[in-house]
């Protein structure tokens, strides 16, 4: 029997009464599925009923074969190792006791002689350089991410349900990743808004607030068709309007004809040519027809409106937010950042970064990557100012801001509004209110606590209260800002970092996003790290 996941008439909401999904029917086969949606759909949540850590408040989840879970949480204990994260930590021993000579023949019997070589062969398939006996707490974020992917490619689970697993990888990490889902012969659902991996996918699920909608294809040939549905959209949209009007003004027309007849009627009456029983069943008639057209008028306004309605609903779910900003005032050429010979670090003798130069001028666009553990959060925190160097100067010559992955500029206590208001004191409310509309928190939505959002709602606060104001920072540095964006978020971001004069330090593993946003020079801290380890040998 082919392995399968089917969801029937699924009802869940948030604790606050939010519904996320109503009599949800939804069926994936043993293909590779992506799973998008603007953030706060629901993705994760779905995830979390198929793998059962969530129990639906209506409807049921039917799994025709094996599971494997991409766990974002792991206990990282000092005692815990590879194996441990594996399952294999005690057939492993056995291993061990069977070469020692210490085991009994019954344990002989079940000895696993070729769970070394397919541990081996499952950490190469993720570019992981491990051992069994690795401790976890020794692996970057990065590697650990990998080596929990490799954990599912050693369990060949029927399906495996992955929620952005690319998320902190660098690029090296990210390939791996790619590369497994290519070759991936089961069946897997993976929630990414990283779009080299949807284009491995053989089909793109969009999640709505509307339902959940399957496309064939990859993410490539989705975004075509929804072009396409977007134009489609906007037509519907442009006639249901046109439709509206038509009928207000047929709706008018009749009104101000049934007002003329009933002017026409009294004056008839008030002259008294004509029998009172006679205009007496005129006006009868006359009243009915004109009660008749006006439940008739009611009808079709409440049609048309319908029609509007349900054409500026499809318009908000296929149109992302827009993103326009302001000048930064910043001249061409203008030195923004000056890193004079910095070395810097944690562990006395064991620099992080060591003799660092560098000068950004405005309006440059440079990437610092490097892989895991190569220095990139120790070069962002030196030019923030929360960490000292050992010696050199970073001097900022401009007002900056920094968006790191928790948003730590906004404070959690307060709302969205109460943010921007306080970041930006000089706008005013219609300001305010209009600059987060941009950033999709219209009316109420902008009157969330911060602590109650989600990952990529909270980016996009942040983006809204940074950038939204009348004069954004000459200097931008923003810290993997894809992270927890949705697509369509990441993109109106791009869009409008394009249209940004001001320096833009970007550190990011996304190749799409770094190319999308003009990036115009790249520091690779990894090769700095590996020339000076070069020299020191």
């Amino acid at each position: 029997m082919p392995v399968s996941i089917s969801l029937s008439h699924l009802t869940w909401s948030t604790p606050d009464g939010r519904s996320l999904f109503s009599d949800l029917n939804l069926t994936f086969g043993p293909g590779r599925s992506g799973l998008v949606g603007r953030n706060g759909v629901g993705k994760s949540t779905l995830l979390k009923l198929i793998a059962g850590s969530l129990q639906p408040q209506a409807g049921t989840v039917s799994v025709d074969g094996s599971l494997g879970i991409l766990r974002q949480t792991v206990q990282v204990g000092e005692e815990k190792t590879v194996a441990d994260l594996f399952g294999i930590a005690d057939a492993l021993t056995l291993l061990d006791r069977a070469e020692e000579g210490t085991a009994s023949i019954d344990e002989l019997s079940i000895a696993d002689w070729t769970l070394e070589a397919r541990l081996a062969e499952a950490l190469a398939r993720l570019g992981l350089e491990a051992e069994a006996r690795t401790p976890l707490s020794s692996l970057s974020g990065g590697q650990l991410t990998r080596a929990k992917l490799a954990a599912l490619v050693f369990a060949d689970p029927d399906f495996i349900l992955l929620d952005e697993p690319t998320n902190n990888l660098d690029r090296a990490g990210r390939v791996a990743v790619i590369e497994l889902m290519a070759n991936w012969r089961g069946g897997a659902i993976v929630v990414s808004h990283d779009r080299a991996l949807l284009d491995r996918m053989d089909t793109i699920v969009e999640l709505t607030s509307l339902g959940a909608t399957s496309y064939g294809g990859n993410w490539s040939l989705y975004r075509e068709r929804k072009a396409i549905e977007l134009a489609s959209a906007r037509r519907d949209l442009a006639d249901a309007e046109r439709r509206l009007a038509e009928v207000d003004r047929k709706t008018q027309a009749i009104a101000e004809r049934k007002a003329r007849k009933d002017s026409a009627g009294r004056r008839k009456r008030a002259q008294g040519d004509e029998p009172l029983l006679l205009l007496d069943a005129r006006k009868e008639r006359s009243e009915k027809t004109g009660g008749d057209n006006a439940r008739l008028a009611e009808r079709r306004r409440d049609q048309a409106l319908g029609d509007l309605t349900a054409a500026r609903d499809r318009i908000e779910i296929l149109q992302p937010f827009s993103v326009r900003l302001p000048s930064t005032g910043l001249p061409p050429g203008r030195v923004v950042l000056q890193v004079d010979k910095v070395s810097a670090g944690y562990i006395p003798g064991h620099p992080v970064l060591a003799d660092l130069s560098l000068t950004i001028s405005g309006p440059e666009r440079v990437a610092i990557t490097g892989r895991n553990g190569s220095g990139k959060t120790t070069f962002l925190s030196l030019l923030t100012g929360t960490l000292t160097p050992w010696s050199g100067n970073v001097r900022g010559l401009a007002d900056f801001a920094m968006l790191d992955q928790q948003v730590t500029l906004l404070d959690p206590e307060l709302s969205i509004r109460d943010n921007f208001r306080r970041l930006n004191p000089e706008a005013g409310e219609n300001a305010c209110r209009a600059a987060l509309a941009r950033f999709m928190f219209r009316a109420d939505a902008a009157l969330q606590r911060v602590s109650s959002l989600s990952g990529g709602q909270m980016l996009r606060a942040g983006l809204a209260c940074v950038l939204g104001g009348d004069s954004p920072p000459p200097l931008l540095i923003l810290d993997e800002p894809t992270n927890h964006l949705d697509i369509e978020s990441i993109e109106a971001v791009e869009a409008g970092l394009r249209a940004l004069d001001g320096a833009l330090i970007v550190v990011s593993h996304d190749e799409a996003f770094l190319e999308a946003v003009g990036i115009t020079r790249r520091i690779d801290l990894s090769e700095l790290l590996d020339g000076r380890r070069a020299a020191a040998c």
